[in-house]
């Protein structure tokens, strides 16, 4: 749909309170403002896509999801975002209509990594070079459904020196280099379907209309962040698993054929941007792809992506709105048993 209805993000609170303060300290690699709102403006997409390989066949089918723009504060690590895809930012290209739920959250306490996914995607266009089917612009799907579900928790090993949240939800500030491994696992659990064939018409060889998926199995990872002058920042992280997982697919008319298999998955994560006591502004994109086990020799991926560009202003709170967060002070020392 042209205008997606505002989405709503929350970011858990930390766990564990951080080391590194607001004030200023030479020996600290990042700070952190709890007792300041961060406010941002942005632009974001988000979607969730899938491939389909077999021999030399390469197919990649997208849906048709908004550019938004939107606004958000950050308090106590906890996060409020608003978005909407405005028609002005998304004219019509001939890639039909999707209609979507798209669930991400992206939380980052001091020594977690957890990313939740919750993906609801109706209607899809292959991409493809022009005239390679017989049709001149995107070829649509406007009844293929794809859902994908999952998680991922992950431990970050140094957490005292490396900060997530400074890339991501720009409540810190990492003013010196760091990195860290991370461990952890996942899982996830998925389909795609049209009743009409998942394939375009001229490759329609034989038909399946439906491809369903569970996984599970550890990750591994790394992330690093490179502090230039104190101010500009680039942060990567990439993590792979090793997934044991059962993959189905309906064939018409011989029925459904499955395999189990081991594969790997991955999860990529870029920042880059500039941060500042008061100011920030970055730009940042998180991939995640699930490569399913192969069935009748057709290798599927679902891969779900988020960028974004951040314009960020931290300040303090009046006295007045002070006193309306002072449930949210309440509510972290409840939790952190203070």
């Amino acid at each position: 749909m042209k205008i997606l209805l505002a989405v709503v993000s929350l970011a858990f609170f930390s766990s564990l309170p951080v080391s590194a303060q607001s004030d200023p300290d030479s020996t600290a690699y990042y700070l952190s403002y709890p007792e300041k709102l961060t406010g941002r403006f942005y632009f974001s997409r988000k979607y969730t896509g899938m491939g389909l390989e077999k021999g030399e066949k390469k197919l990649w089918y997208m849906p048709n999801s908004t550019l938004n723009m939107g606004a958000g504060l950050t308090y106590q690590n906890l996060t409020l975002n608003l978005a909407t895809g405005f028609g002005f930012l998304n004219p019509d290209r001939g890639r039909g209509d999707s209609k979507y739920l798209d669930l991400q959250a992206h939380a980052y306490p001091k020594n977690l990594v957890i990313d939740f996914f919750g993906q609801f995607y109706n209607g899809y266009f292959l991409k493809r070079p022009q005239n390679q089917f017989g049709t001149e612009g995107p070829l649509v799907f406007p009844d293929m459904k794809m859902r994908k579900v999952g998680a991922s928790v992950q431990y970050l090993f140094n957490g005292d020196k490396f900060s997530y949240r400074a890339a991501f939800l720009q409540n810190e500030w990492q003013q010196k280099s760091a990195g860290s491994f991370l461990l952890g696992f996942e899982v996830y659990g998925g389909q795609a379907l049209n009743q009409n064939g998942l394939l375009p018409p001229d490759e329609r060889a034989e038909l399946f209309d439906q491809i369903k998926f569970f996984e599970f199995g550890p990750n591994l990872g790394y992330a690093y962040s490179l502090i230039i002058k104190k101010h500009f920042f680039i942060t990567l992280s990439a993590t792979s698993s090793l997934s044991l997982g059962r993959t189905s697919m309906q064939f018409e008319p011989d029925g459904q054929r499955s395999s189990w298999g081991i594969r790997p998955n991955y999860f990529l994560r870029g920042f880059t941007g500039y941060n500042s006591e008061k100011w920030s502004v970055n730009v940042n994109y998180v991939y995640n792809q699930v490569n399913l086990s192969p069935v009748a020799g057709y290798k599927v991926n679902a891969g779900t992506g988020n960028y974004r560009v951040n314009f960020i202003y931290r300040f303090s709170p009046g006295p007045r709105l002070s006193r309306r967060l002072e449930w949210i002070d309440a509510l972290k020392a409840s939790l952190l048993g203070r």
